[in-house]
């Protein structure tokens, strides 16, 4: 079974960033991701700018962003082998 990855929330953000997130804003230790789909629809993901990230604050990280991206293609950036 895949373990989670141990990452920093500029980690996090920098994954969700190859697949169309843009940084909007940031208030305290926590940014907010935004992306626009073809069909206008508003995604957004709140990140936690920590040094390390829990593991069950990545856990749900990857939930909140599996919504939009398939887990599939999201799952190397969170899960080592």
């Amino acid at each position: 079974m895949p373990r989670l990855r141990r990452m920093s929330g500029s980690e996090a953000i920098a994954a969700l960033r190859r697949f169309g997130f843009e940084m909007v804003s940031q208030r305290g230790s926590h940014a907010k991701l935004v992306r626009i789909t073809e069909a206008g629809e508003r995604q957004v993901v709140t990140v936690p700018t920590h040094s390390e990230l829990d593991t069950g604050t990545a856990r749900a990280l990857f939930r909140q962003a599996a919504r939009f991206i398939p887990a599939d293609e999201l799952r190397p950036y969170f899960y080592a082998d």
